[in-house]
Formats: structure tokens, C-alpha cells, sequence
């Protein structure tokens, strides 16, 4: 019986380089095709929501932002072991999920994947609500799939060009090109707040 695997895509799009995973996972999902005993899901932020899957798959391949401490945009392969503490890296903050936790519960329920892979990227930013991907941390997801690719290879797992299963990705409308096509200018959008409270200058 074929190796059931797990691609897995973590973040919060809506805060700038935490999106980093998920946009991982989306562009993936366009671009290759995988047997029908590999998943591909945009975990987002559900946190525990995710243990079912864990539950069912033989290896999982992680995408994520990690905080390493790095120059931003820097890439870190982590494998076996060493997955759960580095998961823990990343600085918390309330909009961000814990992955560490849903790794620790499978392990603790003795349904954890035997084969664990993350791939992970030094953000620039995570605090910028509503933002995109900043252009070095962006830059990183096609390096990112071809990683990812020649782990599953070498798995036994291969891919093929084309459109992948694109049914447990997030909704078209917070996809990457409909939510940056969507942007509106900085002049049109207050970052910072609402105008109407701001104290009058002079």
C-alpha cells in the first residue's frame, strides 16, 4: 500500500508573511498533480481542527513562515525529530496557531505522521494586517515547492504537471491574485487606523 502523505500549507494570509505557507500550498496545488493517496490542504490557522488529518496520513510535509531569527526570506529545511521544537520558533502572537501543539497532541494520541518535513521561511513582517507577502519572503515559494518536490521524490511520491486537487484550498476569494488584485491603493485605505478618530494636528 502506497505511503499516504499530507502537504500541508499553515498561516494567516491576512497578516503580510504569515500567508507565507498557505500561498506555498496554492501555488502548488496549481501547478502539479499528485496521486490520489496525497492531500493537499490549506491548513490556515484551524489548529487542532487538523488532527484528523494527521491522523491519516504516513508523512506530512509542512510549508510555514517560521520566525528562526534569520535574515528575512531565508530558508530552513527541518526534518524528523527536530520538526516539533522548531515549529516552536515562530514568536506568538494572537492572530498565529501553534502547529507545535497539533504535532505534540498527534504524538501524544500515537497517530503522529512517521515522516515529518518542514520547509520553512524567515519572514520580514507578521504585524502588517491586510498586507501581502513582502517581495523577499514571496520570492522564496517557488524554491520552496521544488524543495518540497524532490523530498516527496525521493519518498517514492511524484508529481506531474498540471492542475492538483484544489478542493481543501481556501476560498477563490482570499486566494493570492484575488486578494491582491483586490487591494485598494494606500491613499484609499487607512493602515494605521480609523481617519475619524485621529487627533487634529496644530
Amino acid at each position: 500500500m502506497a505511503a499516504r502523505a499530507l502537504i500541508l500549507g499553515i498561516g494567516n494570509v491576512l497578516w503580510a508573511d504569515e500567508g507565507f505557507g498557505v500561498r506555498c500550498l496554492e501555488t502548488l496545488a496549481g501547478s502539479w498533480a499528485f496521486p490520489d493517496h496525497v492531500t493537499l490542504l490549506d491548513g490556515g490557522t484551524q489548529g487542532l481542527y487538523l488532527l484528523p488529518f494527521l491522523e491519516e496520513a504516513d508523512i506530512l510535509v509542512v510549508f510555514d513562515a517560521v520566525d528562526y531569527g534569520l535574515t528575512p526570506g531565508t530558508m530552513k529545511i527541518v526534518e524528523g525529530d527536530e520538526v516539533p521544537r522548531f515549529m516552536g520558533a515562530k514568536k506568538m502572537s494572537l492572530h498565529q496557531t501553534g502547529f507545535q501543539d497539533v504535532i505534540a497532541t498527534a504524538q501524544l494520541m500515537g497517530y503522529c505522521p512517521e515522516t515529518l518535513i518542514l520547509i520553512g521561511c524567515q519572514p520580514e513582517e507578521l504585524e502588517d494586517y491586510g498586507g501581502g507577502l513582502r517581495d523577499v519572503v514571496a520570492a522564496q515559494i517557488a524554491p520552496a515547492i521544488e524543495i518540497a518536490l524532490e523530498k516527496l521524490a525521493a519518498l517514492g511520491i511524484h508529481a506531474t504537471p498540471g492542475r492538483g486537487d484544489d478542493r481543501l484550498l481556501a476560498d477563490a476569494s482570499i486566494l493570492r491574485d484575488a486578494y491582491e488584485d483586490g487591494r485598494p491603493s494606500a491613499d484609499a485605505a487607512c493602515r494605521t487606523g480609523d481617519a475619524r478618530f485621529f487627533p487634529a494636528e496644530g
